[in-house]
């Protein structure tokens, strides 16, 4: 894989104003991204869309050279509802394919109109699904050339396995999309999905904001890791920089996500360094098995992936 896909774009929704993914999503390619991490539930799939075929209609890259990640979400799970969810993506992007559908947990929630569906107690309603029969739905929108290639996502190795071991299976995840940082390496997964020719893609990778909604503010905020810092200022870059060239040395891809535009530029510039043996070492050796994104309010869920050791 050429280095620059191992840096991905996220485009998040974060309540960003009308436009600012549109503006984004070209100023990135212009920067040199080519990879775009987005989702149906994001809700801004319309903007990434418009400012992909902008910049092809401009000759500032062609549609082969863009790499796009759409994602199931947990209310379409029933395999009736995969290809229509897809569609929606499509339609809102208004390509004709996307290169990686991946499901986005393998958590199912309520089919309907609502994306968090909820009780009247506020309790949020799950739905049980065979995960086996949601990727057969995903191998036939492959079949129908409607997706390049299918992948997961939050998925711990037991919940690979079920797919992997799956009869007749046609097409296998060629991802895993995960948290994946210094405190957070991920070795074991790391490892079982290599042998098993799956990329792991790593969000967080230069930690996550303070949001108490869904994040674990009480971990350690990782870019004021002395290491990261003593190490950045070797090769005279952030620890933010450091973080990212770290997993993309150790094959993993990252998806930092920024609206800011001096961000966008900075996370690109990690291709003109690289870390000793030493360094890596030591960087692996901050891990402290601390998750940033726990999703704690799907903790009784049936397939929460995370009470797994991996």
């Amino acid at each position: 894989m050429d280095l620059v896909y191992h840096l991905l774009f996220q485009i998040l929704p974060l309540s960003t104003p009308k436009g600012k993914a549109l503006e984004c999503v070209k100023l990135a390619i212009d920067v040199g991204y080519r990879h775009f991490d987005g989702a149906l539930v994001y809700f801004n799939e319309h903007e990434v869309g418009q400012a992909i075929r902008e910049k092809i209609a401009d000759g500032s890259v062609r549609r082969e050279d863009i790499f796009y990640c759409g994602k199931l979400w947990n209310t379409f799970h029933p395999p009736e509802l995969v290809r229509p969810a897809l569609e929606r993506t499509l339609k809102a992007l208004k390509l004709d394919y996307v290169d990686l559908y991946i499901v986005e947990l393998p958590m199912a929630f309520k089919p309907g109109m609502e994306f968090y569906p909820k009780d009247e107690n506020g309790k949020y309603i799950y739905h049980q699904t065979d995960l086996c029969a949601t990727w057969e739905a995903l191998e036939a929108c492959k079949d129908a050339g409607l997706v390049r290639s299918l992948g997961v996502s939050n998925f711990n190795h037991r919940q690979l396995e079920l797919l992997l071991n799956k009869p007749g299976l046609k097409h296998k995840p060629v991802s895993n999309q995960v948290e994946c940082h210094p405190y957070f390496t991920q070795p074991k997964l790391l490892e079982y999905c290599r042998q098993n020719d799956i990329v792991i893609v790593g969000y967080c990778p230069i930690g996550s904001s303070r949001d108490a909604s869904w994040v674990n503010v009480t971990s350690p905020p990782l870019l004021e890791d002395k290491l990261l810092v003593s190490i950045g200022k070797k090769y005279n870059k952030s620890s933010a920089q450091v973080a990212l060239r770290f997993n993309v040395q150790r094959g993993v891809v990252v998806i930092p996500k920024s609206f800011s535009p001096e961000r966008i530029t900075h996370n690109f510039q990690i291709f003109d360094f690289s870390l000793t043996e030493e360094e890596m070492k030591g960087i692996e050796d901050l891990n402290k098995n601390i998750r940033f994104v726990e999703l704690l309010m799907w903790s009784d869920h049936p397939e929460y992936p995370f009470h797994d050791e991996f």
